[in-house]
This record gives structure tokens, C-alpha cells and sequence, in this order.
């Protein structure tokens, strides 16, 4: 058994907590928010997530998860240190890291023998290089860690699945210790046969942006050709689930709509186009993966006014769903608020 202490409670800190404690390990998450913490201790669960709320009160009941808004006491009694805090878009579609660097002072402070710093947050290319840094900075010289690139690939709707069935495991590292200790945080996946991937920590953080940009690409595909098969009377579903069976494509995320939202992907995709232009590149297919699915929610919103000839005025329109995607209530870029606004 492993003493993890997840810092963040948001969605992704909660449901990695959760998960980790099911996997055997004595989990804390911790967090600033005194309130929030309160809420868990109480048994309320902020955020809907289909199977959450009874993955977390099996391992309350079981004492393997713990609450606390005790930060500083919860980095001292880790072996294992997850970062999960929040990364969201900055100026020009960079990620603001603010929370992260923060988290990163308060773990070199608060560092007394050696331990595995973790991010989980999606960070840009180079972020494990700059918390390395102010752990150190901040740190006594004699206490030693690792630090670690183990990126989340959960998906809104699915996220315990996800955690407790992923498709991968990525662990990015430097030393050999690092890569130890994380694989006996992931053991009980060995039982599944889980591929895990180990690399450089460069190769980790940038895998996860590639991920998200390369989804993003594929719905704003399906968008376009869904927009050609309205105008020649063709089903775009039927055109879907034949592209699907193809094994290399597959028929995920390939399912049109009014274009992609919620926390991830549209942010992802921008950040990684600010990092691509800081290097030199243009990564032209990505921006106009994004380009294409603004102009998907704008042609939902033409669709709609043509319906009523241009004239929406005293006319009552409902809008069923306000989040970005089913079996979640997050409503963050979600399209059909950019609807509601229209």
C-alpha cells in the first residue's frame, strides 16, 4: 500500500483519488478550499460523474480515502505526490499555470525525505522542467525526489471506466526509482493487462496534447462531412458507423453534433497551437479542427433561424441539454450555450 496524496479536488483530482484508493492505497485528496472539503467529508460529491459517488463512499467506508484541507501535513505523509489542479486557458490560448507552480512551492516546502512528484494536470511541453526547478529552490538540498509526467485520459461521462479500465498508461521519468514507484502505484492494472508506456517526461506531456488535438480533429471531420450529407440527402450516421468498422479508424468519436466543448478539448487544442508557434511550427490541421467547429455551432444557429425564415423574434425555443456532452452536468464550452447566446 502506497500513501498518495492528491492535491485538487476538481474533477480530475477527485475521481483519480477515488480510483487510486480503489486500487489498495491510503489516498488523501487535499485542497484550499475549505469548504469544498467539508462538502466531501459530509458525503456530498460536487461534480456528476456516473459511478463516482459510490466509488468514493466504498473507500471512505473502507478509510483508504480520506479528505483534508490540511495541504501542508497531507505533502509531508506522501510517498506519492499527484498534482491535479486546474490549467485553464491564459492569454492567447496558453495554459495558465499558476495554480500548478503554487502547488509545486507548497510540495518544496513542505518535502521531508524522499518522495514522487506526479502531474496529472494536462501541462504544456517543458512544465515538469519548471516544477523540478521550484521544488528544488524551495527545498532542503538533502531531501531527494522524482518528478513524473502520468498524464489523465479520462473522459466526462465515463471517467471511473476510464480510471479503472484505461486504455494506457503513460509515466513519463528520469530515473529508474521513478519508474518503479509508479508502476506499483498502477500494479493491480497488471491484472488487466494494461500496456504501460514509459518515456521521457517531454514525450509524456506533449503525448496527452496530441491525444486531445488529434479527437478534436476527428469530430470536426465528422462535422464536415455531416454538413455535406445535409445538403445531398445522404445519412451521416449510416456514413459514420461504415467509417467506424474500418479498424483504422475505429467509430469513436465519430459521431456529429453542434461541434466539441467541455474542459479539455477545446483549451488543449489551442495550447497546443500556442506551443507549436512559440517552436516555429504551424500546425495548420489543428487550427482548423478549431476553426471548423466554431463554424459548426455558428451553422446550428443558421440552421435554426432558417427554420423560421430569419425570424426568431417571440418565437420559444427550447434547448434540451445545456452540457457539452451526455452523462455529465459540466457545462463549459458547451455549444449549446454559444446557441443560447446566439
Amino acid at each position: 500500500m502506497i500513501k498518495i496524496a492528491v492535491i485538487g479536488t476538481g474533477y480530475v483530482g477527485l475521481v483519480c483519488g477515488a480510483g487510486f484508493s480503489d486500487y489498495g492505497h491510503k489516498v488523501v485528496c487535499t485542497d484550499i478550499d475549505k469548504i469544498k472539503i467539508k462538502r466531501l467529508q459530509d458525503g456530498e460529491i460536487p461534480i456528476y460523474e456516473p459511478g463516482l459517488k459510490e466509488l468514493v463512499h466504498r473507500n471512505v467506508q473502507s478509510s483508504r480515502l480520506l479528505f483534508s484541507s490540511e495541504v501542508n501535513k497531507s505533502i509531508q505523509k506522501a510517498d506519492v505526490i499527484f498534482i491535479t489542479v486546474g490549467t485553464p486557458e491564459g492569454d492567447n490560448g496558453s495554459a495558465d499555470l499558476s495554480a500548478v507552480f503554487e502547488v509545486a512551492r507548497a510540495i518544496g516546502i513542505n518535502l521531508n525525505g524522499y518522495k514522487v512528484v506526479c502531474t496529472k494536470s494536462t501541462v504544456p511541453i517543458g512544465t515538469g522542467a519548471k516544477i523540478t526547478e521550484i521544488i528544488r529552490k524551495t527545498s532542503n538540498e538533502e531531501n531527494k525526489f522524482d518528478y513524473v509526467s502520468n498524464p489523465e485520459f479520462l473522459r466526462e461521462g465515463s471517467a471511473v471506466k476510464d480510471f479503472l479500465w484505461p486504455d494506457r498508461v503513460i509515466i513519463g521519468a528520469s530515473s529508474a526509482r521513478a519508474f518503479d514507484t509508479m508502476k506499483n502505484v498502477y500494479r493491480p492494472l497488471y491484472i488487466n493487462e494494461t500496456p504501460v508506456i514509459e518515456t521521457t517526461i517531454e514525450t509524456a506531456e506533449l503525448i496527452k496534447y496530441a491525444s486531445n488535438a488529434f479527437l478534436s480533429v476527428k469530430i470536426s471531420y465528422i462535422n464536415e462531412i455531416a454538413n455535406i450529407c445535409d445538403e445531398i440527402g445522404a445519412d451521416v450516421h449510416v456514413v459514420s458507423k461504415a467509417m467506424g468498422i474500418d479498424g483504422r479508424i475505429s467509430p469513436k468519436f465519430l459521431h456529429p453534433g453542434p461541434g466539441f466543448g467541455g474542459s479539455c478539448f477545446p483549451k488543449d487544442a489551442k495550447a497546443l497551437i500556442s506551443m507549436a508557434e512559440e517552436m516555429g511550427a504551424n500546425l495548420k490541421v489543428v487550427k482548423s479542427a478549431v476553426e471548423a467547429n466554431q463554424l459548426q455551432k455558428e451553422r446550428m444557429v443558421k440552421k435554426l433561424f432558417n427554420l423560421f425564415d430569419g425570424n426568431v423574434k417571440n418565437k420559444t425555443i427550447a434547448i434540451l441539454g445545456l452540457a457539452f456532452k451526455a452523462q455529465t452536468d459540466d457545462v463549459r464550452e458547451s455549444p449549446a450555450i454559444d446557441i443560447i447566446d446566439a
